[in-house]
């Protein structure tokens, strides 16, 4: 049997709460692209911060997750994007999400999404 002289057990409990508390939680935030259904997890992590903004949030998001798909071809960029609208609703990229070498095509990125951005967010779903 081991016996810890200097440490408690509920010191080592703490200690291990912290570590496995830190690690959930940076696994949970891009966690739904290892999912076997990503566009789920997408829509079920955006639809959130679109309830009260529109009638049918689970389309807005799904419409704003299948043009950037559709849209933007850079793969750090779409990541960068889908996880801006995933957590924050609308399209966002920070520039830390994406390598500095990528960071002057943000703004083409932003205008290339911009119509089918609106159209998602302001046109009826057929």
């Amino acid at each position: 049997m081991i016996r810890f002289r200097s440490w408690s057990s509920p010191v080592l409990a703490g200690i291990f709460a912290i570590m496995a508390t830190a690690n959930a939680a940076q696994a949970q935030s891009w966690a739904w692209k290892k999912l076997p259904d990503p566009r789920g997890e997408f829509v079920r992590l955006c639809a959130p911060h679109m309830v009260g903004r529109w009638a049918h949030p689970e389309s807005v998001c799904s419409c704003l997750h299948d043009h950037a798909l559709a849209t933007v071809e850079d793969s750090d960029l779409r990541e960068a994007l889908l996880r801006g609208i995933s957590e924050r609703g609308v399209p966002t990229i920070e520039t830390e999400w994406i390598p500095a070498a990528k960071r002057p095509l943000i703004s083409a990125t932003f205008s290339r999404i911009a119509k089918p951005t609106l159209q998602c967010m302001f046109e009826p779903a057929p």
